[in-house]
């Protein structure tokens, strides 16, 4: 007999002119995807509110939960346009001027489009156009500009990005665009906040306290792609802090090095296992299927290799918003999920989930009692998703069946390792019918019968009060 397969680990898309209308997002959304990441860096509130309702009503249309998560673009560091957008060859040596506020005359006074005197310090390096011009500050010239001078030969052309690995923001991270576009997603339906250039747990606390300011359910997802963030104590405070991490590889390996990006990668999934948080790997996962429609071998190993570290999500950036196979990407992540969680287990967690919580302990029950009686499925009844969370970080490999009234919650554990999320009222035998429904319906497979594992509390629709698992079999 046949059973059905549900992938465990998440995909996550990012929308983008590839892929807008509601034909593509439906497309994405049966072809795999769990959540859609919005690039806050583009893009009008027009266009976001018409995308956000196309994303909800395929949702609706499909019976299938999915996550809308808001990137932030955060304190983008960037050249201004030089004369003519012409490109300037520097060599190793040189020294430019990196001023705010100036037009370029074609001289080595380069304008940029952040007022860089206001933080850097003399000695700290800047990285240029992904890293490809290296630099470090020589002195400050005046209040708005700094010089620098050039470590290595190269171009540079207009608004190519600028890194500053070594220095100090002082949680000064959310622009003015940033807050205006938080105060923008606080009236829509919105699952997650990613703040982008996090440096400590101090900048999770901020934007928290501004999202409750503006009465928002949002859940924050920390980018860690400095330099500061990757820190061991420094990290885990991060970790603690937030709702999710985002491993932010692209900036984190200019800032880092590139050599440094496998192992914090794998510190982050097992912190974000111990302390029940979701963990999302990014950036360039499927690069090549921008142009091409198939993955190369890297990067079907990279997936891979996320599914077996047990990552909760992997997403795609410009393979879905600009490349030309956005399906065929979602759809040839997804083959590789499933392969992987088929042929192997999980690593286990370098680090023990963390101890002392009765709702850990309980889950943690649940998870050993389901392997033990190789049950089918782990049906969890959650008001906020915490009890399915929980369930998650102990990484099962077998599908939990999350039961919420909160539509809120069903939506953010879209992107929680092995969940799939139904919206049910509140009720004492809610997971129990709920799997009666799945069963019934074929959900589970071509298969005569099936045992469960109910995760409850005696309190229905009450938040807190999961202390009671049940297994319930149900035949033809």
């Amino acid at each position: 007999m046949k059973k059905l397969l549900l992938k465990r680990t998440k995909i996550l898309s990012t929308v983008g002119p590839a892929v807008n209308s509601y034909e593509k997002l439906e497309q994405l959304i049966k072809a795999g995807a769990n959540g859609f990441r919005f690039n806050f860096s583009h893009g009008t509130f027009e266009e976001r509110v018409e995308q956000f309702n196309w994303l909800r009503e395929a949702s609706e249309k499909l019976g299938r939960p999915v996550a809308i998560l808001q990137d932030l673009q955060g304190p983008k560091i960037r050249l201004g346009m030089l004369k003519d957008d012409m490109r300037m060859d520097v060599k190793a040596g040189d020294e430019i001027v990196l001023a705010y506020g100036i037009e370029h005359d074609g001289s080595n006074n380069i304008p940029v489009q952040y007022n860089l005197a206001e933080k850097v310090k003399p000695g700290e390096p800047l990285y240029i156009f992904d890293g490809k011009i290296r630099t470090k500050v020589i002195t400050k010239e005046s209040d708005t500009a700094i010089r620098v001078r050039v470590e290595n030969d190269g171009t540079l052309m207009s608004r190519k990005g600028i890194n500053l690995p070594d220095t100090d923001f002082g949680g000064d991270i959310l622009t003015e665009k940033d807050l205006a576009d938080i105060e923008f997603g606080a009236t829509q339906d919105i699952d997650f906040v990613a703040l982008s250039f996090v440096q400590n747990a101090g900048d999770i606390d901020n934007l928290r306290q501004i999202l409750v300011s503006h009465n928002s359910e949002a859940q924050i997802i920390a980018k860690i792609e400095t330099k500061s963030a990757i820190k061991p104590e420094t990290l885990e405070e991060i970790v603690k802090a937030s709702d999710g991490v985002m491993v932010a590889r692209g900036d984190l390996a200019v800032e880092a090095g590139a050599e440094v990006v496998p192992i914090v990668q794998r510190q982050i999934i097992s912190l974000c296992r111990k302390y029940g948080k979701l963990s999302i790997v990014a950036t360039q996962m499927m690069g090549s299927m921008v142009d091409n429609p198939e993955p190369t071998r890297a990067e079907v190993s990279d997936v891979s290799t996320a599914v077996i570290i047990g990552a909760d999500a992997v997403m795609l950036s410009d393979e879905t918003a600009n490349g030309s196979y956005p399906i065929e990407t979602v759809k040839a992540m997804r083959d590789v999920i499933l392969y992987t969680q088929d042929h192997i287990d999980i690593i286990p967690a370098d680090n023990q989930i963390k101890s002392g919580d009765w709702r850990n302990a309980i889950s943690h029950a649940a998870v050993n009692l389901a392997k033990e009686l190789d049950v089918d499925a782990i049906v969890a009844e959650t008001k906020t998703g915490a009890t399915a969370a929980n369930v998650a970080a102990f990484r099962p490999n077998i599908p939990i069946i999350s039961v919420t009234s909160e539509k809120r919650s069903a939506q953010q554990l879209a992107l929680s390792y092995a969940n799939r999320s139904f919206i049910r009222p509140d009720g004492e035998r809610a997971g129990v019918q709920l799997a009666k429904e799945l069963f019934d319906n074929g959900m589970f497979g071509d298969v005569d019968n099936i045992t469960v594992a109910v995760i409850s509390g005696r309190q229905p629709g009450v938040s807190g009060e999961t202390d009671t698992i049940r297994v319930r079999s149900f035949s033809r």
